[in-house]
């Protein structure tokens, strides 16, 4: 079995960020959550006095503003979901796992509509935009792995992003995928 990240791995940029450019031309009123945000931002960033998960609870507070998340997200994959990269397209299996920090709801029809039936991601509410659970990222994602596949060897584990080490050191093989170069994951060159 091969396990993919989603964003910036299998699909070429963030799609949260791409969604909410998406929203901003659709749902003016976004905007207004624009002063919370930036202070989110802020607080984690520059300061550490907020965690990531809290950061993206204030970001994903913009979900409020969209009256039919449903008809958003159909009306969004259809015109990204070109996004996803080729060299995924190519080696595509049926027992594919994405394993993402992005809100479940959100990767579901894009997965979906690539026929990836195995799908582990970060449990967001779509009406608030509040943690339902646990952020999928880092020891996280084995920890949810394990939960749905305790058994279950890794054959290969791509991502973008070395905070993702524990799942590569997970998998037989790893690799670090940036824009369209793939390459040996660092630690197990």
């Amino acid at each position: 079995m091969n396990c993919y990240d989603f964003d910036k791995t299998i699909y070429k940029s963030d799609s949260s960020c791409d969604f909410y450019l998406f929203c901003l031309k659709r749902y003016p009123a976004v905007i207004k959550h624009w002063p919370a945000q930036l202070g989110a931002l802020i607080r984690h960033y520059v300061f550490h006095s907020i965690s990531k998960t809290a950061m993206k609870e204030v970001f994903y507070r913009y979900f409020r503003e969209i009256s039919d998340m449903q008809a958003a997200l159909s009306e969004f994959w259809a015109a990204h979901l070109h996004k996803v990269k080729d060299f995924y397209k190519a080696q595509q299996q049926p027992e594919d796992v994405i394993i993402s920090a992005s809100p479940e709801f959100f990767l579901k029809p894009a997965c979906e509509a690539l026929g990836i039936v195995h799908l582990i991601a970060s449990p967001v509410n779509k009406k608030t935009g509040a943690y339902e659970g646990e952020n999928c990222h880092g020891k996280e994602k084995v920890r949810r792995f394990r939960a749905l596949f305790p058994e279950a060897e890794v054959d290969a584990f791509y991502s973008d992003s070395l905070s993702d080490t524990p799942m590569a050191e997970l998998s037989k093989d790893a690799y670090l995928v940036k824009g369209d170069s793939i390459m040996p994951w660092p630690e197990k060159v």
